[in-house]
């Protein structure tokens, strides 16, 4: 009797321990407070399928060459960047005309030639010390062996046009008088396919301190569906939103449930996952000095590093919808009240 008594108070202590983070958590989720909801879905909604299909069919053209790090390809994506940033009147961090952040090529020990990160800005209205980051990488694989272009239209062209839209939508909710409260880096990364090399430069070098950058939203692949989907395509996977920060997580949901009800798909997010995402793509440069992450992911499919991911394959509706869910997010992380807190800083959790 005396040991039943025993294991059912440790029973008991242990539900009450577990009813305490529960209850933890709650308060997390009941501290998000959604902002602008008219606002956000208005710029939003200037996002659409036509521009991400003309940017895209640009971006993912034989006129890249396959986009192969440090070769001219890539240097016209650069370019192509910069020149739409310049059009539509966004910011270099730098000022002025230079949008280049430049990778020497002893940073790739020489093997590839010398690179160059695509940088644009908008700085926020009342903590523009703070930073919020969106990144894809520009870069893809250049030629096959027998003379075929690699050109990336998933992987990622669909991230890079994304991050294209978003920006104009940003620039255009400031220039009507909606600045955002925290600044954006829209930051298209080189040499990802190479090992996030990219990423690893700016982390090592970055543009604004680091302690200073609130979260990244890193984007590869969101305009095609895999396999698991085939007959639910409205999903997304989101890899690293709960790693480091709960809030980032539940502003997250919190978005998606308002406005997209996306399915979230976080199958791959579960640490020791055999297929490695979490360290795959840029994302992880940043986990890895503590700023909260989402990576945002359609999953492979059966053109994923081949010549056949062309342009023509993505599904344009939906890679609107993901990047609007994307903005919609994004929005609500410069634009709340309080600075996104990292789990070990949340007085929420502790």
């Amino acid at each position: 009797m005396k040991v039943f008594y025993i294991l059912s108070l440790f029973t008991l202590l242990g539900t009450c321990a577990t009813k305490k983070y529960t209850s933890k958590i709650q308060d997390v989720k009941d501290n998000i407070v959604l902002m602008d909801s008219t606002q956000v879905i208005k710029y939003a909604n200037t996002i659409n399928a036509e521009e991400l299909k003309t940017h895209l069919y640009k971006f993912s053209s034989n006129d890249f060459m396959g986009r192969r790090v440090g070769e001219p390809g890539q240097k016209l994506a650069a370019e192509f960047l910069k020149s739409y940033y310049e059009s539509e009147n966004i910011d270099s961090p730098f000022g002025g005309s230079n949008y280049y952040q430049t990778i020497p090529s002893s940073f790739f020990n020489d093997k590839y030639g010398s690179s160059e990160n695509v940088l644009a800005y908008i700085e926020g209205s009342e903590h523009p010390e703070e930073v919020i980051v969106i990144s894809s990488h520009l870069d893809h694989l250049g030629v096959s062996e027998n003379g075929l272009i690699n050109n990336g239209a998933d992987d990622d062209g669909s991230g890079t046009v994304a991050l294209m839209e978003m920006a104009q939508a940003f620039k255009l909710a400031k220039d009507e008088g909606h600045a955002p409260k925290r600044s954006i880096l829209f930051l298209h990364l080189t040499a990802e396919e190479i090992g996030k090399k990219g990423s690893e430069f700016y982390t090592k070098y970055p543009v604004f301190p680091l302690e200073k950058t609130i979260a990244n939203l890193n984007i590869d692949m969101i305009g095609r569906i895999d396999n698991y989907h085939k007959y639910d395509k409205d999903y997304m996977y989101l890899i690293g939103s709960d790693r480091l920060s709960k809030e980032l997580h539940y502003v997250s949901e919190k978005v998606n449930n308002r406005f997209f009800n996306i399915n979230l798909d976080y199958r791959f997010n579960a640490e020791g996952d055999t297929n490695d995402y979490y360290d795959r793509s840029d994302h992880y440069n940043f986990a890895f000095h503590g700023i909260p992450v989402i990576f945002y992911f359609n999953g492979e499919h059966d053109d994923y590093h081949k010549v056949t991911d062309t342009p023509d394959k993505i599904d344009y509706p939906l890679l609107e919808k993901r990047t609007k869910l994307i903005f919609a997010t994004a929005w609500q992380i410069v634009n709340q009240d309080h600075r996104l807190a990292v789990d070990t800083n949340n007085e929420l959790l502790k």
